[in-house]
């Protein structure tokens, strides 16, 4: 899935509190991809790493520097996750519900990656056991991806604000 769409799902799932939430559950959903490909970009940018040139297939694996790959096996693990979420529990002392956006962005990322490019890791340093996933760059992961955000956020917030202002029955969906 692409990098906004995580975050975007991130905040619909776990950042409807308050916007303070909304842009943290925001953030936490891109942050795996962000650890990552967001480091080597700014690596990029910074003439540490020559710049990728972009196709429509994935690139050569031997393009992506090795760190780029360590850094997405740990942000992409499920269990780095459940230790970093216990982790700030006992820290906070309660759940810190948006840091959930994170393990949603693992879980649609199991599905949507496959072995051609960056399949996700999802249980390192465990295993190294893999899916082949349906890429989400393909039109039928990306069209649904988009047609729901759309819906889903002009629900929650356009057409659910508005019926409750007008003291309307929402069904209780939220």
């Amino acid at each position: 899935m692409d990098v906004i769409s995580h975050g975007l799902w991130g905040s619909l799932a776990f950042g409807r509190k308050n916007k303070k939430s909304f842009w943290l559950a925001f953030l936490l959903g891109m942050l795996p991809d962000l650890l990552s490909f967001g480091i080597y970009f700014i690596a990029v940018f910074l003439k540490f790493n020559p710049a990728p040139s972009f196709h429509m297939e994935p690139p050569q694996d031997n393009f992506i520097p090795q760190y780029v790959h360590v850094l997405y096996a740990i942000s992409h693990s499920i269990i780095i996750f459940a230790i970093l979420f216990g982790l700030l529990w006992f820290i906070f002392k309660r759940p810190v519900y948006e840091f959930l956006a994170w393990g949603l962005h693992i879980l649609f990322d199991i599905p949507t990656h496959s072995y051609a490019f960056f399949p996700t890791p999802f249980l390192w340093p465990l295993s190294g056991f893999q899916i082949n996933g349906i890429p989400w760059s393909h039109a039928i992961i990306m069209i649904p991806d988009i047609i729901l955000l759309v819906a889903l956020y002009t629900w929650f917030f356009l057409i659910r604000p508005w019926l409750r202002k007008k003291n309307l029955p929402t069904q209780n969906i939220s």
